[in-house]
């Protein structure tokens, strides 16, 4: 079934946008890692599953889809599990913990939503706190074109999206305990501002002037 979706997917993309693909000698070959990447619009993860050829991506989604009669056997189909975006979901992080360990790819938005003003918003520190966690690899990707708005507006001229997708190279955050809340933050920085760099100036949002992103497009 999953194979079969993962076609579905790859198809349906290919009809409604022009995809390409930057820095695929970034993504590790094997083993287990963190995506952590910007957050548009509703086909950004259709999108991992374009460009990630892995049968053991962990891919939570927002609990609001938890029972639409299309998302839910989707997310299902791929083994993707619901996780509750504003509690400690216990459940679900010890899900993503025992994926992980096993060698599956953690896809995950810091942002944890979409953004409304199609720019980067400021992260929660979910990623950095697994990542850290297992001292599993990030991987930055951004991503651009996908805001719903576009996406919409070009289907309805019956005219493809051009989408372009970005990984960065990994990198490994040092062991942060959960209490420490400065090293957390810093931590989301840092990722937020890798995928930053990769991004056009008008994404860049809520990091746009950020110091550590500043350095990064320097060269630093």
């Amino acid at each position: 079934m999953q194979t079969l979706v993962r076609m579905l997917i790859k198809l349906i993309l290919r009809v409604i946008a022009d995809i390409t693909v930057e820095g695929y000698g970034n993504l590790p070959q094997s083993g287990g890692y963190v995506i952590a990447a910007n957050h548009l619009g509703r086909l950004d993860s259709a999108l991992l599953y374009y460009f990630i050829d892995r049968k053991d991506l962990i891919m939570p989604v927002a609990e609001k889809y938890k029972n639409h009669w299309l998302f839910r056997p989707l997310v299902l189909s791929v083994g993707g599990f619901f996780i509750n975006r504003f509690d400690a979901d216990l459940q679900a992080i010890r899900e993503v913990l025992k994926r992980l360990k096993n060698g599956g790819v953690f896809v995950i938005a810091p942002e944890g939503t979409r953004s409304k003003t199609e720019s980067l918003l400021e992260a929660r520190p979910g990623v950095a706190y697994f990542a850290s966690k297992t001292g599993m690899p990030i991987l930055p990707v951004a991503i651009t074109g996908t805001e719903d708005r576009l996406i919409v507006q070009n289907l309805k001229r019956f005219k493809r999206s051009k989408i372009h997708i970005v990984a960065g190279p990994t990198f490994i955050l040092p062991p942060i305990k959960s209490t420490d809340t400065p090293a957390l933050e810093k931590a989301t920085t840092e990722i937020m501002c890798r995928i930053g760099a990769m991004l056009p100036e008008k994404y860049r949002g809520f990091y746009a002037n950020n110091p550590r992103l500043l350095e990064l497009l320097n060269g630093s």
